[in-house]
């Protein structure tokens, strides 16, 4: 699927004309010039370029292939001690195994609360957690993934305070920071409950026929429980282990938000958590390493899919049609009623954003150009904010170039063509609901203009 989409590339880049906005430095990032649009020598990509941008997406993705491969590791690590199967069958004896459903709507709102307030990439090593308790309250992998990449990317999507886009955007809108929350939490709550929703369906549907289950013949090696749950116990050496795991994360977000530490550093961190349980688990060095190399074995073909998938945004690049793509979308926008112009911008970020999967970087390349076609079709600065979050936010759910999405669905085992089978019919809902409120937001004149 991923190399049928690079192919489709090659082939736009001979049909459409290569364009580029000129762009300034602001704040140590490119910005777009509004209005300096204007085509450039066609670079229409040929036969070895195609093949070539498969290795440059992986020089370009190499910093999120090694975070999976980190976190891989160091749940390789955590699970070979024990640590994660007795807590999370601990976990369950507790709440009781008659509260599943219970459980997993609290789990896609814990998990949705970490993509609002902690980030995206930086919770890749929370997902197999998902993955243990979902095998351990009766479900399958694909409730893992919808409970933690669906939360996740929701909530991280849609999160009133994201720095990355709704920040962006009013630094460039001249607006203040995160102004307008109270409409944007509504409708994160609103997206979450769907997912809930969603997610608890799925459950009674795979409990009531398994046959029904998304993820049959995949390997859950590593992840079922080996007990029964009223076998599960914690351990003094599991608390210790656990508190190293905590401690260790404690660290990366205060990093995070106070020193602006991302991919490079966080992968850092999972490696000393890595060798401080195993040391703690009183592994040996040849255990550690036997186990660290099993684990990669396991997150290898996920790694790869990162790689893969960020070449279809190399091969853009390569072939200088992003900005044209923007450009034609945003001109056609011009002359439309308000209400309509409102969804279409929308619709337009939703393309956009699988040209530029970074949420910043869309912001960068299409609010400079938006924001005053917006003006000039009626809408308000915080409409057209609104607009684009949805664009991104909603459309990262199945987004093939998002290497954060990829690696998460690996790390649950899930591959790309299933996932897209469930999540779909989400995505559809979670459109409607956004319209929604962004046509709301036109109809009371959000914010200032």
């Amino acid at each position: 699927m991923l190399f049928a989409i690079i192919v489709f590339t090659a082939i736009l880049s001979h049909i459409l004309p290569a364009g580029s906005y000129e762009r300034e430095l602001v704040d140590g990032r490119q910005r777009v010039i509004p209005g300096t649009y204007h085509i450039i020598e066609s670079t229409p990509l040929t036969f070895l370029d195609t093949f070539r941008a498969i290795p440059g997406g992986f020089k370009s993705a190499i910093s999120i292939i090694f975070v999976v491969l980190a976190s891989g590791i160091m749940f390789g690590i955590l699970e070979k001690s024990g640590m994660i199967e007795n807590a999370v069958g601990t976990f369950v004896k507790r709440l009781g195994y008659q509260r599943r459903i219970m459980i997993v709507v609290v789990m896609t709102f814990l998990f949705g609360f970490l993509g609002v307030f902690v980030g995206y990439e930086n919770n890749i090593a929370m997902v197999p957690i998902a993955a243990i308790t979902s095998l351990a309250l009766g479900g399958d992998l694909m409730l893992a993934a919808a409970i933690a990449v669906g939360g996740i990317t929701v909530g991280f999507g849609l999160s009133p305070v994201n720095p990355y886009t709704v920040g962006t955007g009013h630094t460039i809108a001249e607006m203040p920071m995160f102004s307008g929350w109270e409409l944007r939490t509504l409708l994160c709550a609103s997206a979450l409950t769907v997912l809930s929703v969603f997610n608890v369906r799925y459950f009674k549907r795979i409990i009531k026929d398994p046959s029904r289950s998304l993820s049959i013949g995949i390997d859950t090696k590593g992840f079922k429980l080996s007990k029964e749950l009223n076998q599960y116990s914690m351990t003094g050496n599991n608390y210790l282990i656990l508190a190293v795991f905590v401690l260790g994360i404690v660290v990366m977000l205060y990093g995070v938000f106070t020193y602006h530490w991302f991919i490079d550093e966080i992968s850092s961190i999972f490696l000393m958590i890595s060798i401080a349980a195993g040391l703690a688990a009183r592994m040996s060095g040849r255990e550690m390493a036997e186990t660290a190399l099993k684990s990669v074995a396991v997150v290898a073909p996920g790694a790869f899919m990162v790689g893969f998938a960020t070449s279809i945004k190399v091969a853009m690049e390569m072939g200088n049609i992003s900005d044209t793509i923007a450009y034609q979308l945003s001109e056609a926008l011009s002359g439309m009623p308000t209400y309509a112009s409102a969804v279409s911008m929308s619709v337009a970020q939703c393309g956009i954003n699988l040209m530029i999967p970074s949420g910043s970087g869309q912001a960068l390349a299409t609010l400079p150009v938006m924001i005053p076609l917006g003006e000039l079709l009626g809408l308000t600065r915080q409409s057209t904010i609104l607009a684009y979050q949805i664009g991104d936010g909603v459309t990262n759910l199945f987004n093939p170039t998002l290497g954060g999405l990829i690696a998460m669905l690996a790390m649950c085992r899930i591959p790309f063509d299933r996932w897209l089978r469930f999540i779909f019919p989400l995505v559809g809902v979670l459109l409607i609901i956004s319209w929604i409120v962004l046509l709301f937001s036109v109809s009371i004149d959000w914010g200032p203009a």
